[in-house]
């Protein structure tokens, strides 16, 4: 994977033909650094859905690498590279050109199990529902960084609701309800 960097440049509009949804792209690979385990998930079957959402949105995968963290690690990348003194569950490092998406992608599996927990909580749920809140939260997270290689923002007004929008949209993909 190419390594971290902040180049602003934008590339020129590639003009490969674009897959369809169902069809194959480019390479996504799936990492841990420190102590934290490879959680529970079907990689093939999140490899197909970031390709068809990458998709959906114009947009062909090159290179996307998912690097599942602890939160002290998160945080060392927050500080380091983007002078943020705080955790967070996703970095995303957009390496994006023209329309074929690429980045390394840090997700915290501390801060996903805080937030399902909190999730949980809200829920108050049945046994189904906890282990749903699980599934979803962590999904959630991993589709938001290619959402954000797709040029969705979150930070403007107005922003985060169509961020949430969309995450939504993807998850439907994978039948998980709101």
């Amino acid at each position: 994977m190419k390594k971290i960097s902040h180049n602003n440049t934008q590339a020129s509009e590639v003009t490969t033909p674009l897959p369809r949804e169902g069809q194959g792209g480019g390479v996504i690979t799936f990492n841990t650094e420190g102590t934290v385990s490879m959680p529970d998930i079907d990689q093939q079957l999140i490899r197909r859905w970031v390709n068809d959402v990458a998709v959906s949105y114009g947009r062909r995968v090159g290179e996307i690498n998912y690097i599942f963290v602890d939160d002290e690690r998160i945080l060392e990348v927050n500080r380091q590279f983007l002078g943020h003194d705080y955790y967070t569950d996703i970095i995303t490092f957009d390496y994006t050109q023209g329309r074929i998406i690429s980045g390394d992608l840090y997700i915290s599996l501390d801060t996903v199990r805080s937030n399902e927990e909190e999730i949980r909580g809200k829920e108050q749920g049945a046994r189904g529902k906890e282990q749903g809140a699980r599934s979803k939260e962590l999904h959630r997270v991993i589709i938001h960084g290619v959402l954000h290689l797709c040029g969705i923002n979150d930070k403007g007004p107005g922003e985060r609701e169509i961020m949430e929008a969309c995450e939504d949209k993807a998850l439907a993909k994978l039948n998980f309800k709101n």
